[in-house]
């Protein structure tokens, strides 16, 4: 088998890199097994490897991430479809899907590697499909959102990339100056829902005045905040939550919540979450969306998105 590890330079730290030559040492001892790194050079360009690697080698190759978010964002779209697994390394900054994957809020590399077998050569895990979000023909592995979270990620990254040595916290700092400006929006929705029962129900609204929509095929994003604590890869259905307007006072008391997942219905009459398949969403003035996917910014006006049932497989750690 190959093994093709797509590695981000610039992702993560020491500690991180130290790791990845153990890896590297360890192939060594398997004959069996042959790995082959892929260094990125520039944006799109984890995208333009994962698929020329599935195109040549298919299911007899396996694509192993070994950065943040991006990195992964970046190959799931260069897989979908495909026969070829991915496989993640949380050697980024947030790894906010690897926190999904691996069922922990702080991942430990070092504990993936291990489980993975990648540290002593005799590797192991289970291959299983996942759903993506199709959005204007482009793939989101893990939260499309607008609103409020996309200028704290913006300005997240910023700090993260500035500090490294805040991590996933550049986020948390980045909420102050974003939550002391207007947090009133205004967005054209139209959403496919899907009830408890399965019985689908749309929610329109042009415009509507809201402060933060997260569409979730995982559940964290941010560096760590958790909009859809019970989402499920693999069920055909996206979650979301959708906070209406709300001024200062009123956000306060729900950013610790939306951190902790506990922010719902229950907890506040100004947040409402449930299930969908897809949806269109558009700008009120024809300007681009406060938007993002997968941590990443866009500049379309108006989205059209859907739930791709089954359209990547990602390797799992052995129970």
């Amino acid at each position: 088998m190959k093994y093709i590890f797509v590695e981000n330079p610039i992702a993560g730290n020491k500690d991180r890199r130290i790791l990845f030559k153990q890896v590297q040492s360890a192939f060594r001892l398997n004959p069996n097994d042959e790995m082959i790194i892929e260094e990125t050079k520039r944006s799109g360009h984890a995208k333009e490897i994962a698929a020329d690697y599935a195109k040549k080698y298919g299911k007899d190759c396996v694509i192993v991430t070994c950065g943040g978010d991006g990195t992964v964002h970046e190959a799931a779209n260069g897989l979908a479809h495909t026969d070829t697994p991915l496989m993640l390394l949380p050697f980024g900054t947030g790894n906010d899907f690897a926190k999904k994957v691996y069922g922990a809020k702080k991942v430990d590399a070092h504990n993936v590697v291990k489980a993975f077998g990648l540290h002593n050569g005799k590797i192991k895990y289970n291959v299983k499909p996942i759903d993506l979000i199709d959005y204007n023909g482009e793939k989101c592995i893990n939260v499309m959102s607008f609103g409020l979270d996309t200028k704290v990620e913006t300005l997240g990254k910023k700090i993260a990339d500035k500090y490294k040595f805040l991590g996933h916290q550049a986020y948390n700092i980045a909420i102050v100056p974003c939550i002391l400006q207007s947090l009133k929006y205004h967005i054209n929705l139209d959403l496919d829902c899907v009830d408890e029962d399965g019985k689908p129900y749309k929610i329109t609204k042009t415009p509507a005045d809201y402060t933060l929509l997260a569409i979730c095929n995982a559940s964290y994003y941010g560096g760590g905040f958790c909009p859809a604590p019970n989402s499920k890869l693999d069920d055909g259905l996206l979650d979301y939550c959708l906070v209406d307007a709300v001024n200062l006072a009123q956000a306060l008391p729900l950013i610790p919540k939306y951190s902790a997942g506990n922010a719902n219905e229950q907890t506040s009459s100004k947040i409402h979450t449930g299930h969908l398949i897809g949806g269109r969403i558009r700008s009120t003035d024809g300007k681009p969306l406060l938007g993002n996917c997968d941590g990443e910014n866009f500049d379309y006006s108006e989205v059209d998105f859907k739930v791709e049932k089954k359209a990547l497989k990602l390797c799992f750690t052995e129970e």
